[in-house]
């Protein structure tokens, strides 16, 4: 049977199928009045936020759904109308695409020389991926993992063109002379800096390998890009570094301030961009929900209270792109990530859109591991959100602590033992007025 929120078509029948004297509105009571095996959501000009609502209404009924792409990707067309996928979470998070300015990323990465690093991770290849659509003249892939750099070398050289050359870098952030030697040689346009230790209470257990990598990685390829005369470098942050409990946080939020102090002596423009979790990336929830569920259960869920921000991949990588041609100088841009969604939520949309139930798969409280927050946040108190600079890209007032303090200090990291390392890297991070503190190096 069709539905259709037309009431001029209720009654009718469409090659023998009658349209039902109902609308969308009234989906619940038809999937219970009728027989219903299969429902296909194919309104592609309805609003993504007015379509999530129906898929979520139709997912939590139990019956498997399918839906058809939206209208503004068929007009563009990136997919046909024939192209029919089972709703996935990311079709329940009710975000619309940003459009973006190509002219402007194009100017940017079109025949440029642009370096990736981490470029095997979650957000470092599709990052590489967007920037493939944008015909650089090289595309520098760097990572430590050699099967990641050697999957993600692989599948862009599928379709790349004669215009472009690919060139894999097996390297280590850490390593400072060869990311010096790295940048001189190649002399990139663009660096974007995604290479980080990112899982939380692996980072608290191991709190050097944070500062190693997360520290003083990134601040060997902002000096490379410095000294190389880098014209952008974008560092990929997060909404973790935003009063930070936990050492992961607290090291992305130090090196967002050495970035932000060597913007101020530098003709390299060098920003950091913050945004929550993504959807599916290695080490996020959605595939450890996934691995439960296929072993039959439970789900697993920290606390019931527990919210994040969440993006799909593409979406977050297009918008570290977008901010990087917006940088003067210092920024920490600011994602529109939209309202934070319950961790239990995804739990419960995932469980029927793998073909369960509740009684099937249940899910399970287990308790805040260490390092976690019940609540991320993109800003904090003193961070000051500014006008929108770009349709979901906001600048934060992230101020940091002053360069050579930050420098004192890591020269002390080396000495300290792991809890004398939390205690100073979370303190530095939350302090609020970095000029009427007592500095934290002369106190350790």
């Amino acid at each position: 049977m069709y539905v259709d929120d037309d009431k001029n078509k209720h009654g009718y029948e469409i090659h023998g199928i009658r349209v039902a004297n109902a609308s969308t509105d009234s989906i619940d009571e038809i999937i219970q009045d009728n027989e219903i095996e299969r429902i296909i959501v194919a309104i592609p000009s309805m609003s993504r936020q007015e379509s999530t609502e129906l898929m979520k209404r139709c997912v939590e009924s139990g019956i498997h759904t399918q839906t058809i792409p939206m209208i503004e990707d068929i007009m563009t067309g990136k997919v046909s109308v024939t192209d029919m996928h089972d709703v996935k979470i990311e079709d329940l998070l009710g975000r619309n695409e940003v459009q973006l300015d190509m002219n402007k990323i194009a100017n940017q990465l079109t025949g440029k020389t642009i370096l990736v690093t981490g470029a095997g991770g979650s957000m470092g290849s599709e990052i590489s991926r967007q920037i493939m659509r944008f015909g650089p003249k090289q595309l520098l892939l760097l990572g430590y993992g050699e099967n990641s750099i050697y999957l993600i070398d692989m599948e862009l050289r599928k379709n790349v063109t004669p215009d472009t050359e690919i060139i894999p870098i097996i390297a280590d952030v850490q390593d400072r002379k060869r990311i010096l030697d790295l940048t001189e040689m190649y002399k990139p346009d663009v660096v974007y800096h995604a290479a980080a230790h990112k899982h939380v209470p692996l980072m608290e257990g191991n709190p050097m390998e944070a500062v190693k990598n997360n520290i003083f990685g990134t601040k060997n390829v902002a000096d490379a890009a410095h000294l190389s005369g880098v014209g952008n470098f974008v560092m990929v942050s997060t909404d973790k570094a935003v009063n930070p409990p936990n050492v992961m946080g607290a090291t992305k939020r130090f090196a967002e301030m050495l970035v932000q102090n060597l913007a101020k002596r530098s003709h390299t423009k060098f920003v950091a961009v913050r945004f929550g979790n993504v959807l599916g990336s290695r080490g996020s929830v959605i595939p450890l929900f996934k691995k439960q569920i296929a072993t039959g259960g439970p789900v697993t869920i920290t606390d019931l209270r527990m919210t994040r921000y969440f993006m799909t991949i593409p979406e977050a990588s297009r918008l570290v792109i977008q901010a990087g041609t917006l940088a003067e100088g210092g920024e920490v841009f600011v994602l529109d990530m939209g309202e934070p969604v319950k961790i239990v939520d995804l739990a419960r949309n995932l469980i029927p859109l793998s073909g369960y139930t509740e009684l099937d798969i249940p899910i399970k409280e287990t308790g805040i591991r260490p390092g976690e927050k019940l609540f991320e946040e993109l800003l904090n108190e003193d961070e000051i959100q500014s006008e929108m600079v770009f349709p979901k890209i906001y600048v934060g007032r992230a101020n940091p602590a002053a360069e050579l303090e930050l420098i004192l200090l890591m020269e002390k990291l080396g000495e300290m033992s792991s809890q004398e390392v939390k205690d100073v890297l979370i303190g530095l991070a939350n302090r609020r007025n970095m000029e009427s503190k007592k500095s934290l190096v002369s106190s350790v």
